[in-house]
């Protein structure tokens, strides 16, 4: 299966490179509170259930939820740099993790299927997502979880990145973030829904990207900064207000059909 990727591992070696050390999301960020609130919800509290995390780098959600269900953590991720960060992440925890550095296009049959599998911020990387669902499904057993998230830089966003950050339509699959589209691949793989939809509310973080830095860009930065702040202090109760056009963030979790 060939895969159109809209970036490359240079992309993410860099990427990760340049994000060492990073504090924990969970305490600064209330859309990951959100998203932690769905793992709580949703996903099954049995303990020793295998899960993996495809692009697993740098472990801090893997973590979470070996922490929260005593789960057995498994990553997969191809670049390097990113899976020395998620074996750091995890010897700090004082708790295990087997790393598997490969592409998730690669042949594959020598892993073990897995009971829970997930990736955030993955498929929408891609030109032609349901095929890299359906090599997350290839790794999850049958009756399995698949758990899918992708940030939502469609909506209001857009115009916003358009004009700030313009590579950010280049390595985003733009259309997987209208969770409409995302009943081309359920209907393929029979997947059952056990919960979908946009999390999070209004979500300014999505808007702190700058590249071309002109006067008027700078001044549309600033004030991405300062709504930032207002929705993360004074008016996170508008949080619980989702929708296509200004969520930040759509996740879906499905079980995996028998047959």
């Amino acid at each position: 299966m060939k895969e159109n990727k809209l970036t490359g591992q240079t992309f993410w070696e860099d990427y990760w490179e340049g994000k060492p050390g990073q504090k924990s999301k969970k305490k600064t960020s209330l859309a990951v509170r959100e998203l932690l609130k769905t793992f709580d919800r949703f996903l099954p509290a049995t303990k020793g259930l295998t899960i993996l995390e495809v692009g697993g780098a740098y472990g801090e959600y893997l973590l979470y939820l070996t922490r929260r269900f005593d789960y057995k953590a498994y990553s997969l991720d191809y670049s390097h740099i990113g899976n020395e960060q998620t074996l750091e992440t995890f010897s700090k925890a004082g708790l295990p993790v087997e790393v598997f550095e490969r592409d998730l296009f690669s042949d594959n049959s020598d892993l073990p299927q897995f009971d829970i599998v997930y990736s955030l911020g993955f498929i929408e990387h891609f030109d032609e997502p349901e095929k890299v669902v359906a090599k997350h499904l290839d790794l999850l057993k049958p009756g399995g979880i698949l758990l899918l998230g992708v940030p939502n830089y469609a909506g209001i966003y857009q115009p916003v990145l358009k004009r700030l950050a313009p590579s950010i339509a280049q390595t985003h699959n733009m259309q997987i973030m209208n969770i409409e589209n995302w009943k081309i691949f359920e209907e393929k793989y029979s997947l059952q829904p056990v919960f979908k939809g946009y999390i999070g509310g209004f979500e300014p973080l999505n808007m702190k990207k700058i590249e071309i830095r002109t006067p008027s860009n700078r001044v549309i930065y600033f004030f991405t900064r300062v709504l930032m702040v207002m929705f993360s202090f004074r008016m996170g109760f508008l949080r619980k207000f989702n929708s296509k056009f200004w969520s930040g963030y759509l996740i879906g979790i499905y079980r995996k059909t028998e047959s």
